[in-house]
């Protein structure tokens, strides 16, 4: 989600079918809202169910839109009773309607918050059980779309062209088209993207992609997996690619590319055939990574996981190769999130959750079992700090959520990531690590290409646990309370990690509280990057170092000099609340180089403190370069 990320007590999760009776000067007619249960959407997808779209836009970097048509194929759910399609849409400029080919009469209602203007189109006569109707909408985009970014060519990295690229997560695909946009529904996809740049898509690229400079190209994309609305995806701009892996591919800027193939080529396979042994072999072909433009905004998650194709921010990229395990949060979606989705956003965590929970045992297989730990106790960190912004008592710090009335992108949190990681968790170590490992692919088989909540996940985790005629297991396994799991807020018990990777970074960061502390590069020569960042996180919280003690740690431990963001970002902060002049200048070099707010807004609110000239001067220089959200962001944090 980059930051794409931060997601009642009911017994079901299941609004009560109605009927509405609609008028208005033209007809009145009775609408059939069979039975749903996501509160984020407007669609009567009970009634209605799409099974295949097509997507058919030129895209426009003049203008900033998309302007062409999607065609949904519909499958009626009822017997000729729902007299009306009702669609998600979002700040659309639609132009004309039609069902089989034939003009339809259609309805833009009135916009409201957070949820959009639902698109009533007339069905006079429905539709059998079964029956699959063509509807097709012509339509564009406007300058209000909440899911395409534009950038300039000031914003990519040779300044050349143009770049654009989607983010539909959550509920911001229904201002690309109108559709039922939500993650209960899944279709498969045809892409038929024209450009004058390259086009890469959540979709398997079909015919012809060879690329001719500066001539508008027809670019066909298939998508045979059925996926969500918010996993729909596409980016153009002067985009190369590379193999990285006998399945893999990246794609990025023509200036990037060497240097984004050598940080992924060497583990993505490895990656793969790990996450494959855990759960069952890959299902979407081919699993690609575009690195996007540097000015790009967003932090938090680094990535989105887009099918075919995960969009990352290139802060990932760090020349040491150790920010690659994003790969495996991203690739765990391939299977938690993407092949088997949560029904709605209120139960989110069981995307994040159970992605956390595969990442963290490929890590452990490819680094060894104290990675699992070191990672989860990272995350309780994250955790406790999203319970502390929160509040320990507040809805958003559930299990599952309550959505009414709300944006999922306000309810959004590492909640759903780290209290579902260590509910999975819970669940593993009530039945042993043998027997979940089993119903691991149970469970993605069982819910392949469909959707579930987080009450069918409970009653598939006890349909098998109780199946496996183990008395000892069917005890243990009765004794959950799974409504505390589900509804209790604040954090969850704390398990017994193992900490030996983290005391390490401990130790070290209190050494450089000692005066007479002397440093050695061998101090952090074992460290990984993660095990640094928290070395450095424990410094920072402390009193602040002296100017010579900030210059010693940059140069002994060559943070300094380091080509990963994360890294360079973090030791910047400390030198800077040491009020270490000699970082002041390579602070700004940096904030000159990368546009993720998560580094760009501490850089600037530390720069700002220690030499308010240098960062206005900075930020006039780099204003263009950034995207106008981080633009904006920036100019409130320095006050101008």
């Amino acid at each position: 989600m980059s930051s794409w990320l931060s997601f009642f007590k009911r017994p079901f999760s299941i609004r009560t079918s109605q009927i509405t009776i609609t008028n208005n000067l033209k007809r009145s007619f009775a609408t059939v809202n069979m039975a749903t249960r996501d509160p984020s959407t407007l669609s009567n997808y009970g009634a209605w169910r799409t099974k295949h779209t097509i997507a058919d836009f030129k895209i426009d970097f003049e203008d900033k839109c998309l302007k062409g048509s999607v065609l949904l194929q519909l499958e009626s759910q009822t017997d000729k009773e729902s007299k009306e399609i009702i669609l998600d849409s979002r700040f659309l400029d639609i132009s004309s309607v039609t069902i089989n080919s034939a003009k339809s009469e259609w309805e833009l209602k009135e916009y409201s918050a957070p949820l959009g203007a639902p698109l009533h189109i007339t069905v006079p006569d429905g539709a059998a059980k079964g029956e699959i109707i063509n509807l097709a909408i012509d339509l564009q985009t406007t300058s209000d779309c909440t899911a395409l970014q534009w950038l300039t060519p000031a914003q990519t990295s040779n300044k050349k062209h143009p770049y654009m690229f989607s983010q539909c997560q959550a509920i911001n695909a229904r201002s690309i088209f109108p559709c039922q946009d939500t993650p209960d529904v899944k279709s498969t996809f045809t892409f038929k993207l024209t450009s004058s740049l390259p086009v890469v898509a959540s979709g398997v690229p079909v015919g012809d992609h060879n690329v001719t400079p500066g001539v508008e190209k027809l670019y066909n994309f298939e998508q045979k997996v059925p996926i969500p609305s918010y996993l729909f995806a596409i980016a153009s701009g002067d985009i190369a690619t590379a193999p990285i892996g006998p399945r893999s591919v990246v794609a990025t800027g023509p200036n990037e590319l060497e240097d984004c193939k050598w940080e992924l080529e060497r583990d993505m396979e490895k990656f793969m055939e790990v996450a494959e042994k855990l759960v069952f072999p890959y299902k979407w072909g081919a699993y690609n990574v575009l690195v996007l433009p540097p000015s790009f905004p967003y932090g938090g998650s680094p990535s989105m996981e887009n099918p075919i194709y995960t969009f990352a921010t290139p802060t990932i990229i760090s020349g040491d190769r150790q920010n690659v395990d994003v790969i495996a949060h991203e690739l765990s979606h391939s299977w938690s999130g993407n092949l088997v989705s949560n029904a709605s956003w209120e139960h989110f965590w069981l995307n994040e959750g159970w992605t956390m929970y595969l990442e963290r045992r490929i890590q452990a297989t490819i680094h060894g079992p104290a990675e699992f730990d070191f990672s989860s106790i990272i995350g309780w960190q994250a955790l406790e700090d999203a319970v502390a912004l929160f509040g320990k008592d507040h809805e958003y710090t559930k299990l599952i959520i309550k959505h009414d009335g709300l944006d999922p992108e306000d309810v959004y949190s590492t909640v759903a990531y780290e209290k579902g990681f260590h509910f999975l968790y819970y669940l593993e170590r009530v039945v042993g690590r043998e027997s979940f490992d089993k119903f691991i692919p149970h469970y993605f088989t069982k819910w392949s290409e469909k959707s579930l909540d987080s009450f069918e996940f409970k009653e598939t985790f006890l349909d098998f646990f109780n199946g496996l005629g183990n008395d000892d297991i069917r005890q243990k396994v009765s004794e959950i309370d799974w409504d505390d799991k589900f509804y209790t807020p604040g954090l969850p018990p704390k398990p017994d990690f193992d900490t030996t990777l983290a005391n390490m970074c401990y130790e070290l960061a209190n050494k450089w509280k000692e005066p007479d502390f002397v440093p050695n590069s061998n101090d952090v020569e074992a460290f990984t990057a993660n095990q640094k960042l928290v070395f450095l996180a424990e410094v920072q919280q402390a009193v602040p170092l002296s100017p010579e003690k900030s210059q010693l740690l940059g140069e002994t431990y060559d943070f300094a000099a380091s080509k990963n963001v994360e890294i360079l970002s973090a030791y910047y902060q400390v030198a800077l609340k040491a009020q270490d002049p000699t970082s002041y200048e390579g602070t700004a070099d940096l904030l000159g180089r990368v546009g993720r707010m998560k580094f760009v807004r501490p850089l600037f609110r530390g720069l700002n403190k220690v030499d308010r000239q240098l960062a206005l001067d900075t930020f006039a220089k780099n204003k263009d370069f950034y995207h106008p959200i981080c633009k904006g962001m920036v100019e409130k944090d320095l006050g101008i």
